[in-house]
C-alpha cells in the first residue's frame, strides 16, 4: 500500500485500483464509478461538473460521482486521459489522499469514500465517490458569512494544504452557516507561504466578482479582513 492510500482498503483489477474508505464502503468495485449503474441512482449535478458529476446513493449514503476531466485548452487535445507518473500521482488518489488528511483533522470536507483509476498505455483516467453534504448552498448564491468562510480558508492553509481553484462554487455554506471546502483535484500538501495564501485568496476575489459583481467584491473584502485577522 502506497502513501496515497494509506489507513484506506486497496482493490486492483486488470486495468488499474481503487482505493476505498473501509468503514463505509463495504462492496468495493469498479460499478461505484459508472453513473449508469442503477443501483446508484444517479442523476446529474445541475451547477459545475463540466457535466461529469452525478449525485448517488448506495449503502454507502448519499455522495457525489465525479469523472476527472478538463478543462479550457487541455480538453481539446483529451477531456479525461492524464499522463501516467505512477498509482500515487493519479487525480483521484491524490484528492482521496488530501480529503482524508483534511477529514481526519476534522475539518469541514466531503469524507472521501473512494477513489479509482484505469490505465491505458501511458495515460489513465479517473474518478472519485466523495461523501453529500445535505442542504448546501454555493458562497455564489449565498454570499454570506464571510467570518465562516475565512475560517474555513484559513484552517486549510494552517493544516498545510493549497486548494488548486477556490472559486466561489467550491465554498458551501450549510443550513447553520457553516462554511465546507470542496474539490481538491490538484490540490497540494506541504508548506503554505504567504504568496501561496494569497493566491488562493485573490482566486476567489476573481471568482465572486465575476459571479456577483460588486456585491461579490464587498463579501469578499469581509473575507479578506477575516482572514487577515486569523492570522495576526
Amino acid at each position: 500500500m502506497n502513501a496515497a492510500t494509506s489507513g484506506a482498503g486497496l482493490l486492483a483489477f486488470e486495468s488499474g485500483a481503487l482505493c476505498f474508505d473501509p468503514a463505509r464502503v463495504l462492496h468495493p468495485s469498479q460499478s461505484l464509478f459508472d453513473p449508469g449503474n442503477p443501483a446508484l441512482k444517479a442523476a446529474p449535478v445541475a451547477v459545475g461538473g463540466r457535466q461529469s458529476a452525478w449525485f448517488v446513493s448506495g449503502d454507502f449514503g448519499s455522495a457525489v460521482l465525479r469523472h476527472y476531466r478538463r478543462g479550457g485548452l487541455a480538453a481539446r487535445v483529451s477531456r479525461d486521459r492524464y499522463l501516467w507518473t505512477g498509482a500515487s500521482s493519479t487525480r483521484s488518489f491524490a484528492e482521496f489522499r488530501i480529503l482524508r488528511l483534511l477529514d481526519d483533522r476534522g475539518l469541514r470536507v466531503p469524507a472521501p469514500l473512494a477513489g479509482a483509476y484505469w490505465k491505458s498505455g501511458p495515460f489513465y483516467r479517473a474518478a472519485i465517490l466523495i461523501e453529500r453534504i445535505p442542504g448546501v448552498r454555493t458562497l455564489a448564491e449565498a454570499l454570506e458569512a464571510p467570518q465562516a468562510v475565512a475560517e474555513a480558508i484559513f484552517a486549510m492553509h494552517e493544516a498545510g494544504v493549497w486548494h488548486a481553484d477556490l472559486n466561489a462554487y467550491n465554498i458551501l455554506l450549510d443550513e447553520s452557516n457553516r462554511a465546507w471546502l470542496i474539490d481538491f483535484d490538484r490540490a497540494r500538501h506541504g508548506p503554505v507561504r504567504a504568496g501561496h495564501r494569497q493566491s488562493n485568496l485573490l482566486r476567489l476575489r476573481r471568482s465572486m466578482l465575476k459571479v456577483a459583481g460588486e456585491r461579490g467584491l464587498g463579501c469578499w473584502e469581509q473575507i479578506q479582513r477575516a482572514y487577515r485577522q486569523l492570522s495576526a
